[in-house]
């Protein structure tokens, strides 16, 4: 009795409650998003909840394995991302068809899409982890050199799934990617005189890379094969009346739908402004519209909730790479939170990137739950309690 007592105290029930409110949300959302003409009746949520189920069993197993484990299958998991993303990339279109300009979906009878950059990213979290970890370990004592050599091992693991992510092209899960990195960069103990530098060359050259975007485009689908595409996100979000008949026509919905639902929206079921492919990216829209400032505020706060407590976690940890996990998992959800929100409101141009939890998509709510099981993991092995020096439960 007193284990199981024991065993129910280890369990993240703040984690489960979080993800059961975004559980009923999105089936909120994603019932009236598919009530749209465009769907031709299709039953989005059925599928939702099946996901989730299996987003469920995931965590289920993914708990069990504590981070010793992950620690040793994390360049197993990485090295079964890429072999993915090759795959992917070399398939045919038969199973992995081109949409969108981009060719980053296999297609799977009776299932449907599975996009395996979703996976890649926590894979790549476990693995930088690792490189820290392993690192610091090797070089005890710090020097410049140290970080220097730190910083390669980092940037070229990855360079790598980034590299055949670009491919695709799949530049909204690149940018993705590039957030885990920095994020872990941070926290990883290199000096900030290596760190302020890199980071402002690299602020550097993305102002150069927006004022080509801008000035002369056609320099960068030459040399650097950028798709035209991805050149029009950027026009429709800096002048979007412009563009209303196409680049920005999803932006202008957007705003229209979020600002028609002033403070309490118009009620569940009440949409009035058509949006394309309103049950994935623009899910948002959907929730401003029905329900207004209030609804996309608590929406809002919790994801501030659910950042806050992987904060909590990753400082009551004691082991170092599961800070450095929860770090990367930081990273993902907060980038994905900002640009999905900021992008329906013109604060951030057009990506495809879901909002974690709400949108629907099998691959990223997978991605997301697999990510939640190590979570579930760490505060199930490793949780801390108060006026006690233990900080592993498991042995």
């Amino acid at each position: 009795m007193d284990k199981q007592i024991k065993k129910a105290d280890r369990f993240d029930w703040t984690l489960t409650l979080l993800l059961f409110l975004f559980f009923l949300v999105s089936c909120a959302a994603i019932y009236s998003a598919q009530a749209s003409g465009q769907y031709g009746g299709k039953n989005f949520l059925v599928m939702h909840i099946f996901w989730y189920c299996l987003g469920a069993a995931i965590i289920s197993v993914a708990i069990f394995i504590d981070s010793y484990q992950y620690k040793r299958l994390s360049w197993y998991l990485y090295g079964f991302g890429l072999i993915l993303l090759i795959a992917v990339y070399a398939a045919p279109e038969s199973i992995a068809p081109v949409r969108n300009g981009a060719k980053s979906w296999f297609i799977i009878k009776g299932i449907g899409q599975i996009q395996p950059s979703e996976f890649v990213k926590t894979f790549l979290i476990l693995a930088l982890s690792r490189v820290i970890i392993t690192h610091q370990e090797k070089h005890l004592e710090k020097t410049l050199k140290t970080d220097f050599l730190l910083l390669l091992k980092l940037g070229i693991t990855t360079a790598v799934p980034l590299g055949l992510i670009m491919l695709q092209p799949d530049l909204g899960t690149g940018l993705v990617i590039l957030s885990i990195l920095t994020g872990l960069i941070l926290i990883s103990g290199i000096s900030w005189k290596i760190i302020i530098p890199i980071y402002s060359a690299g602020a550097s050259f993305g102002a150069l890379i927006f004022y080509l975007v801008l000035i002369k485009p056609e320099f960068l689908e030459k040399y650097l094969h950028v798709q035209t595409y991805q050149f029009n996100r950027i026009y429709a979000w800096l002048d979007p009346n412009n563009h209303a008949t196409d680049s920005s026509y999803h932006l202008l919905k957007s705003i229209r739908a979020i600002g028609s639902g002033l403070i309490t929206g118009k009620g569940f079921g009440n949409r009035e402004v058509y949006i394309p492919e309103a049950h994935t990216d623009f899910i948002f829209s959907v929730i401003g519209e029905e329900y207004g400032f209030v609804g996309g505020s608590i929406v809002v706060g919790l994801f501030f909730l659910l950042i806050y407590h992987l904060i909590k976690t990753s400082l009551e940890t004691k082991d170092p790479f599961n800070t450095y996990v929860c770090t990367g998992i930081i990273s993902v959800i907060t980038f994905h939170v900002f640009q999905n929100i900021g992008m329906t409101i013109q604060v951030l141009p057009i990506t495809g990137i879901p909002l974690p939890f709400i949108s629907y998509g099998g691959s990223s709510l997978m991605g997301n739950m697999f990510a939640m099981g190590l979570i579930y993991s760490i505060r199930y092995h490793h949780k801390t309690y108060l006026f006690s020096s233990e900080n592993s439960l498991s042995q």
